[in-house]
């Protein structure tokens, strides 16, 4: 059986599929793991240990080494990112009530839901894109977008726009892990392979762990505000990073797009919050439905996109090309009535 081609065929399969086999046991088997116990139980409730070994070894794989087209490409995309999701957060609190909409189309959806699918880029979906649409420079750029990994710049944008207070030690706690990892990654390369071998194996367990925690009905109701969630990534983030990625990094725009997705571990963040913010808990199924319905949407259309814009822009570009040699090939008096 090749059960792993399958799950690859999904987009963010190697998240969704575990989550949405997590769900499926939480709705249907909810006291199974208190019945199982030890070690199914760990799997089963075991989303944040599970993660902090996955952002330890995400720390690990940051290369400080990298070129300096690399660091400016990340640098440019990630801080644009950053920026977009706190705007978009500072903008959404003032009209999202604290607790999420109750009522209506968008029931469910909160600023919580927002932040943590506009701030976290898909660094796989964007380095597979970009390695076949991008030079190794732009493919390489997601170097430094682990440091959107966890919850760490979630919680500064909450903080920061007033939505929720963490104490200091919060702070430091979430980002340690990723640090010691990334302190050790560079201090050994064998270190920073070994490690790294381990991020993507990690995905699903957290993934079902995850799932655990969601109601189908939940993912279900959550639908269509997840896919328009999903929609407004593409577009709200979508734009600023096209740009800055032509006139920061020179770029022609594609790395910026290809960088306009929800991550899939971006799932994790709102119950992770909500362990430090007990006051964020109910917000968590339909957030959690959401971000994974969001992710689902960007990893489909984002890598259509791309390719639509990038042969947009080869089209572009051949036919100026050709446009300049028929006017330097052209005889004097037809250059002159040219400019006419």
């Amino acid at each position: 059986m090749k059960i792993k081609k399958a799950i690859d065929r999904i987009p963010g399969g190697l998240m969704l599929v575990p989550l949405l086999l997590g769900a499926c046991v939480h709705t249907f088997a909810p006291g199974a793991g208190k019945y199982f116990g030890s070690f199914t139980n760990g799997l089963i409730t075991g989303t944040v240990p599970i993660l902090a070994v996955w952002f330890f070894c995400m720390g690990a794989t940051i290369d400080l080494r990298a070129t300096g087209t690399v660091l400016r490409k990340s640098g440019t995309l990630l801080a644009t990112k950053m920026l977009v999701a706190w705007i978009v957060t500072l903008i959404a609190a003032r009209f999202i009530p604290i607790d999420g909409i109750k009522t209506g189309l968008f029931a469910g959806l909160s600023v919580l839901a927002i932040t943590t699918s506009m701030d976290m880029t898909n660094g796989g979906l964007y380095a597979a894109v970009m390695q076949q649409y991008g030079t190794k420079e732009e493919a390489g750029a997601f170097v430094l977008m682990s440091v959107e990994s966890g919850p760490l710049i979630s919680m500064l944008i909450l903080g920061a726009t007033g939505v929720a207070f963490f104490e200091p030690r919060l702070f430091v706690g979430a980002v340690l892990p990723f640090l010691i990892g990334f302190a050790l990654g560079n201090f050994d390369s064998e270190l920073r392979e070994l490690f790294g071998r381990c991020v993507h194996p990690l995905i699903p367990f957290f993934g079902f762990a995850l799932g655990n925690g969601i109601d189908l009905n939940v993912i279900v109701t959550s639908g269509l505000p997840g896919i328009v969630l999903g929609l407004g990534v593409i577009v709200v983030t979508g734009v600023p990073l096209i740009l800055a990625d032509r006139w920061i990094a020179g770029g022609n725009g594609a790395a910026g797009l290809a960088a306009s997705s929800t991550a899939g571990a971006a799932v994790a963040n709102p119950a992770i919050i909500a362990d430090m913010i007990p006051s964020f808990k109910p917000l968590v199924p339909a957030a959690t439905a959401m971000v994974a319905t969001a992710c689902l949407v960007t990893a489909i259309l984002v890598p259509i996109l791309t390719a639509v814009w990038v042969r947009r822009h080869h089209a572009r570009d051949a036919l100026r090309g050709e446009f300049a040699t028929a006017t330097q090939g052209a005889p004097l008096n037809e250059q002159r009535d040219a400019h006419v």
